[in-house]
């Protein structure tokens, strides 16, 4: 596959066919996967290769979407954020439909007087709070591995400036812990795993070792074109059929065997391994990042004396069995229903990355 022209050769019709009909004359038994990513569930969707792949190849979707896997106490905890008295928040657009507690979102809170700004990257709320330094601007720091180096560089950034209004309420999660906690699941049942590419160019390989070591599931690199998804597929059953599970990167044209040891440094520089919530998750240990030692002063919640509470899941939403892969989007009840993009009921139906949202717009 050297000779793949990087720019069009990974949508290549005919080298798709070509694999497509190498894994239906050699896939044997059922077998199931399980797509961590939620850009990968969207691409897997938008390039039509759910209804080409054989019937007894199973897609299942993960916990892949930051959005989605926010718990509903973090969303009870940055609404009573924007209660507060000159605060604004910084947000990215995703989170102002998020659901909260009785229905509420960022939007109702905005329309209800609460100052939130929706920003594109963590910089912005910086300049943000450059502009309004008699208000504390709350920057919603949300993502996996990926995001949290550029959060982590900005709050570099303020201390360096002496900027004392920027706080961060740190949502981020980490992906390896949580993937634990899905093997260790006996609600969980996959065979195998595609891992998130964006999240791999951060952490390359080595954190996720532990996944074909301990739980013998063979787990592939991947990224989010067709072909380099039906390459994940074919090694995945090379390896199930071989008997010898392992981690590949099949994504090494982007990701690097040590990942990138730079932002690493930055985000260990800033953050702490933390317990964390997630939705339908619940909580996992060392699975979030908290702000430690002299960035610890720049904390949202104890600045502002917040506490994120374990709520109970919105009623009647399956949200967080989706991301535990234990239902599809359409067996939820209100799919479709009273859960439509335009009134999402649960975030999985909010964020584009979301698994219901891709299963409404493209299977619908």
């Amino acid at each position: 596959m050297n000779s793949i022209n990087p720019l069009t050769g990974f949508k290549d019709p005919v080298l798709c066919r070509n694999l497509l009909d190498k894994i239906h004359a050699e896939l044997g038994a059922p077998l199931s996967f399980m797509e961590v990513c939620g850009t990968h569930t969207v691409a897997i969707f938008q390039s039509g290769l759910r209804s080409l792949l054989p019937r007894d190849l199973t897609q299942v979707s993960g916990p892949g979407c930051p959005v989605c896997v926010t718990h509903e106490g973090e969303v009870a905890a940055f609404l009573e954020l924007a209660k507060k008295d000159n605060v604004v928040i910084a947000t990215f657009g995703d989170l102002m439909r998020v659901p909260g507690p009785r229905g509420r979102n960022l939007n109702i809170a905005q329309a209800e007087g609460a100052r939130v700004e929706v920003v594109y990257s963590a910089f912005d709320a910086l300049i943000l709070a450059q502009k309004h330094p008699d208000s504390k601007v709350v920057f919603l720091g949300v993502g996996f591995e990926t995001t949290a180096p550029t959060v982590a560089a900005t709050i570099k950034a303020a201390a360096a400036q002496g900027i004392e209004n920027l706080l961060l309420f740190s949502m981020h999660k980490l992906v390896p812990p949580a993937l634990a906690a899905l093997l260790t699941d006996p609600e969980v049942n996959v065979d195998s795993l595609i891992l998130p590419g964006h999240v791999s160019t951060i952490i390359g390989l080595e954190p996720y070792r532990f996944i074909a070591d301990q739980y013998g599931v063979p787990a592939v690199i991947t990224g989010f074109e067709p072909l380099d998804i039906l390459q994940a597929l074919l090694l995945i059953m090379t390896q199930i059929k071989g008997k010898q599970p392992r981690v590949v990167n099949q994504y090494s044209r982007v990701v690097a065997e040590q990942g990138n040891p730079r932002a690493r440094e930055i985000m260990s520089e800033v953050f702490e391994p933390s317990d964390a919530l997630w939705r339908g998750l619940g909580r996992i240990p060392q699975s979030g990042l908290a702000l430690q030692g002299e960035y610890a002063r720049f904390d949202a919640l104890r600045l502002l004396d917040v506490r994120v509470e374990e709520l109970p899941p919105l009623p009647g939403c399956h949200c967080g069995e989706v991301l535990k892969g234990k239902v599809r989007p359409n067996e939820c009840p209100l799919f479709g229903k009273a859960c439509v993009p335009a009134n999402p009921v649960g975030p999985c139906m909010v964020s584009t990355e979301g698994s219901c949202a891709a299963y409404y717009k493209y299977s619908l």
